[in-house]
């Protein structure tokens, strides 16, 4: 070091603000501690910046002895092969986004397909490279709908990473208990020692298994602390009823009935009602058949309602709520709520001995269709009727069924899930070669992904009929990015004929035929990529 140095070493400021400080006002006006004014001064400054730099990097106190952290947990995992784990680092690396927010051009959009790479990659069981886990760890801590996923794929290697940079604290939470293990099936003194004495998450880890294994079990070790738990902690453990739900399950939860919780009594009367054989379910068809009758006296068969004229303390106990929430009316809140959770098997013999679909067909009297096909929809969804579903779906290209109608496009949408795969698929296929794709979005989102062919080829040939017709190319922009992830990767063959340039109507957006054009690009350029991704990720 120069004597200068070393001079300037021996006055050093007590603070970095100083030197700062220093700087920002110029040598001219002030002077760095230990030098002379002068044409020295800027170079004294520099010194005596590097020479804090130095100090604050290497002059801290040692820090107490600590114990060296365990070795990270092996990964058993086959590893995945060299161009699955090389495309994953540059999933990984990709950053969303465009700036200005303008046109996103032809390149696929790769953190999008990030949560597709990682449900293949864990359904064929890999393990993840250890020299990722940093980047997939920061990409769940930003992105939370990646995080089971994620760390699924990361294995214990994460939770180990998780327990020594805090901002990967998030995986800790996101798995029960921090990774620590649930005691045998055998080992029921460990079990019981783990429930008596666990931290909350590692108790509903612990529930959360044993219910998906022995439910019987899992009911009845939270029977041995329900009356001393807290009301928070009681609606969680309840809430894991849910799993494995049986006739079995009914005395537990009828005598939650009466809980001091709302919330818990609430979830009770939900899981009960979701057994069509529960005496709570029957007390319900009692209330809600006493409201809804067929009137025979007009010129077609006419369903009537006589919403309920109060909420007694039985309703109350059964899990209805008495206030409505502000601009709903009392007795229209109360009669959704007991229909919503009266079995639905028993409604054909209370009305006639019709159908489902007959009985939907019906015309309402005095408004009330509304509301009473909603609370059928709630209920369909709730016992996962599909019977009901169907009826109250109708056909696809129902005028109706494209418009408000008695059921919403949103009550459709969790309708469909409870039908299988290749069904819904044609509902909704033959939903937009009727309405289109304006109304579609919510329907797409509950179809399984890959796409069945029927929607496809119905989503693919809606967009070229919109571009053709000259519509405003960025209000699909949505439905173009579900393709992109949810297509096929087989159906790139069928759209080469759409990438060239359109010829532009004359009422076209300006520039919409380049747009579309570019669109199109990149919906294929992404499908050769996802089939390259399955096949790199396929043994």
């Amino acid at each position: 070091m120069s004597t200068t140095t070393t001079a300037v070493d021996a006055s050093l400021p007590d603070s970095w603000e100083e030197l700062v400080t220093t700087a920002l006002l110029g040598t001219d006006r002030r002077t760095p501690p230990g030098s002379a004014p002068g044409p020295d001064a800027p170079s004294a400054l520099l010194d005596a910046a590097a020479a804090a730099t130095v100090r604050r990097r290497a002059g801290l106190r040692p820090g107490r002895a600590a114990r060296r952290p365990e070795p990270a947990p092996e990964d058993p995992r086959p590893a995945l092969p060299p161009a699955a784990a090389r495309r994953l680092t540059m999933l990984l690396a990709d950053r969303p986004g465009t700036p200005g927010g303008g046109r996103r051009g032809t390149a696929p959009d790769l953190m999008e397909l990030l949560p597709q790479w990682l449900a293949t990659a864990n359904a064929r069981d890999y393990a993840a490279p250890p020299a990722v886990l940093p980047a997939l760890l920061d990409a769940a801590r930003g992105r939370t709908d990646l995080r089971p996923a994620a760390l699924r794929f990361a294995g214990p290697r994460a939770l180990w990473l998780a327990r020594l940079n805090p901002d990967w604290r998030f995986a800790l939470r996101a798995a029960p208990g921090g990774g620590a293990s649930v005691p045998g099936a055998r080992d029921t003194e460990g079990i019981r020692r783990l429930w008596r004495e666990g931290l909350f998450a590692e108790r509903v880890a612990l529930l959360a298994a044993l219910r998906s294994r022995e439910p019987a079990a899992a009911r009845e070790l939270l029977a041995t602390t329900w009356a001393t738990e807290r009301a928070e902690d009681r609606l969680m453990f309840v809430d894991s009823l849910r799993t494995g739900l049986g006739p079995d399950d009914e005395p537990f939860l009828e005598q939650s009935l009466a809980d001091r919780s709302r919330n818990v009594r609430a979830t009770a009367a939900e899981l009960l009602s979701a057994l069509p054989g529960s005496a709570l379910a029957g007390r319900m068809a009692v209330r809600a058949g006493a409201c809804v009758a067929v009137d025979h006296t007009r010129d077609t068969p006419t369903i009537t309602v006589e919403a309920p004229h109060e909420c007694d303390a039985g309703m109350e106990r059964d899990g209805v709520v008495a206030r409505p929430p502000a601009g709903r009316g009392e007795r229209s809140w109360w009669l959704g709520q007991l229909v919503e959770a009266a079995p639905l098997g028993g409604w054909p013999g209370r009305l006639g001995g019709r159908t489902p679909r007959e009985i939907v067909a019906l015309p309402v009297a005095d408004d009330w269709q509304g509301e009473l096909h909603a609370a059928w929809c709630r209920a369909a969804v709730r016992q996962r009727d599909a019977t009901w579903s169907r009826a109250l779906l109708g056909e696809p290209s129902a005028p109706e069924a494209g418009g408000p109608g008695a059921v919403s496009l949103a009550e459709r949408a969790k309708l469909l899930g409870t039908l299988g795969a290749a069904e819904r698929a044609e509902w909704v296929a033959g939903f937009i070669e009727t309405h289109g794709l304006s109304e579609a979005f919510q329907l797409l989102g509950v179809c399984a992904v890959p796409w069945a062919a029927p929607v496809g080829r119905a989503v693919a040939d809606a967009l070229n009929i919109a571009r053709d017709a000259g519509s405003y190319p960025w209000s699909f922009s949505g439905v173009m990015g579900l393709a992109e992830r949810c297509l096929d990767p087989s159906e790139a063959s069928r759209l080469d004929a759409l990438l060239a340039l359109p010829d532009e109507p004359e009422n076209a957006s300006p520039g919409a035929g380049g747009y579309w054009s570019e669109a199109f690009q990149r919906l294929v350029t992404t499908l050769h990529l996802r089939a390259r991704i399955h096949s790199e990720l396929t043994p």
